[in-house]
């Protein structure tokens, strides 16, 4: 059963403009270790970044997004496995609300371009 279900979409020059205006301090910021080092690993590590920052975002949808349970940025972290598949990992208070809300799994799916990129999350029961 779907408990929720968010999707996002960025410009990827907007993250782009971040990194480059902000540097370390924004990617350590909205970004985990693991996610920084694959990004910076790609030939265009911007689009990856921004892949990630929306899928983050549909993850906060996909709660419900109410600012009564602030989730941080590093609380959601977009790893890959082993065949490239997107899997998140919930930290924090984010692992927190998928207890309290008997979420059993969080899936995402990203997607980009040289302009935009998206991200989805279903919760499921």
């Amino acid at each position: 059963m779907i408990e929720g279900f968010g999707v996002d979409i960025v410009e990827v020059r907007r993250i782009k403009a971040a990194v480059k205006k902000f540097g370390s301090h924004f990617l350590d910021k909205i970004f985990t270790l693991r996610e920084i080092a694959y990004c910076k690993g790609k030939g265009a590590p911007e689009q990856h970044l921004a892949a990630r920052f929306a899928a983050k975002e549909a993850v906060y949808k996909a709660f419900g997004g109410d600012g009564n349970n602030p989730i941080a940025w590093t609380d959601v972290e977009i790893i890959n496995d082993k065949h490239g598949k997107p899997l998140v990992i919930l930290k924090g208070t984010a692992k927190r609300l998928m207890t309290k809300r008997k979420v059993k799994k969080a899936v995402v799916s990203l997607s980009h371009t040289k302009n935009y990129a998206v991200g989805n999350c279903i919760l499921l029961k």
